[in-house]
């Protein structure tokens, strides 16, 4: 299902910020998509896109009633194309989830399947959907990724707004992961802050990492989704950096029960995996 930009379905129509009803009784049409294209036409971006990747969701308020009426409790991982025309606003997938609590359903599989066909409803994509029990005792690993912190550099920083100009390499091609702690964007609606972990990932000349840093704070007081701020990074790298190949994968802060890790690359290759930042 592709959504063109209506007033229906912009952002500011969403339940963002917004008093809403609580529903506990199964709702897809609680699901709010909103069209990728506007924003990514913002930085350039048509229908052929420059990447791969996914929108990977951990959800963890996911509960519903077996059939005798006794409630079951799960954990969720949901992955979310980067070819899909929408992704879904986090409000309304939270007010979703929260429509299964007192919900009937025969069996997990039955859920997991629910969840898939609405989510590839509103995306417009298949979405991919696991579903843990608590009574599997699911584990949860955090980690840092392998590679160069780049926050201890001890640098001024003047500039709040996205600046890819501060962005530069040269000299021989070199393979290496630099990451920070310090991203930090606001929620395009509410405004509201979102904090996240930014990994990059590429083969070219040689970043200058302390234009890079400034780069990744200068997204301080902008207003944009998770995923098109990653996207905005990765098409700000691409054309200030030139490299070979390039990934960006950002791990934000959870919220509402959610954390969404948006990952673009350049060329088809394996996904950085579910490894938690230690603020989710």
């Amino acid at each position: 299902m592709s959504t063109e930009q209506n007033p229906s379905n912009a952002p500011e129509a969403s339940p963002l910020g917004k008093a809403v009803a609580y529903c506990d009784q199964y709702a897809p049409e609680l699901l709010f998509p909103i069209p990728r294209s506007g924003k990514r036409a913002e930085i350039g971006i048509g229908t052929d896109l420059p990447f791969t990747g996914h929108d990977l969701w951990n959800a963890y308020e996911i509960s519903w009633l077996n059939p005798r009426g006794k409630p079951v409790v799960a954990i969720g991982t949901l992955a979310v194309p980067a070819i899909s025309p929408n992704l879904i606003e986090s409000k309304s997938l939270k007010l979703y989830f929260n429509s299964f609590n007192q919900t009937r359903f025969e069996s997990v599989q039955r859920v997991q399947e629910t969840i898939a066909r609405d989510l590839s409803a509103a995306a417009g994509a298949p979405v991919a959907v696991h579903l843990e029990t608590l009574d599997q005792r699911p584990g949860r690993t955090l980690g840092t990724p392998e590679g160069v912190l780049l926050d201890t550099l001890d640098i001024d920083i003047d500039t709040y707004e996205p600046a890819p100009e501060l962005l530069s390499a040269a000299g021989p091609v070199v393979e290496e992961t630099l990451y920070s702690h310090l991203l930090k964007s606001n929620c395009l609606v509410t405004g509201q802050p979102d904090w996240g972990m930014v990994v990059i990932r590429y083969r070219g000349p040689a970043i200058d990492r302390a234009g890079l840093l400034r780069y990744i704070c200068s997204f301080r007081t902008h207003n944009e989704f998770h995923e098109q701020c990653v996207e905005r990074i990765f098409v700000d790298m691409t054309r200030q950096c030139r490299p070979l190949r390039l990934e960006v994968w950002a791990r934000y802060t959870r919220r509402g029960g959610l954390d969404i890790n948006p990952w673009r690359a350049s060329e088809a290759m394996p996904g950085p995996g579910n490894l938690g930042e230690v603020r989710q």
